[in-house]
């Protein structure tokens, strides 16, 4: 998926035509602006290509998002799908969260909590206990 580089990884599967999706979007921008530069964080939109340089770029806007922004386009979903993990069938929104070495640590199908995912978010930043 993605090759680690030594911080957490925070990825996101929405759409503008999810509407649980677009209630979410603002915990996801409050978590970008306090976690920058601890974690890195995407946001995967699985909008048709056709919205991708009319719907999507307007609701980024309106909503002052600055993390990187992809669209999912493959000739296969379910091929996708399953590579990003064998419990998700495609629904959304989807929020995973892999620890520096690429392992999930954190998988949520539906609208993330703020106050949730801030506790997984700090639990892969603890600093490993010296034995």
């Amino acid at each position: 998926m993605l090759k680690p580089n030594g911080k957490p990884v925070l990825i996101n599967f929405w759409a503008t035509w999810c509407d649980p999706c677009r209630e979410e979007f603002p915990d996801l921008v409050k978590l970008d602006a306090a976690y920058k530069g601890k974690i890195d964080f995407y946001t995967v939109s699985l909008d048709d290509l056709a919205d991708i340089k009319t719907y999507v770029p307007k609701f980024l806007g309106e909503q002052k998002a600055e993390m990187p922004a992809y669209l999912l386009k493959t000739p296969d979903d379910n091929a996708a799908i399953a590579l990003v993990s064998t419990e998700w069938t495609g629904n959304l929104p989807l929020t995973i969260l892999l620890k520096p070495d690429g392992t999930t640590a954190y998988l949520r199908k539906g609208i993330v909590k703020y106050a949730t995912i801030t506790v997984e978010i700090d639990k892969v930043l603890a600093p490993t206990p010296v034995k």
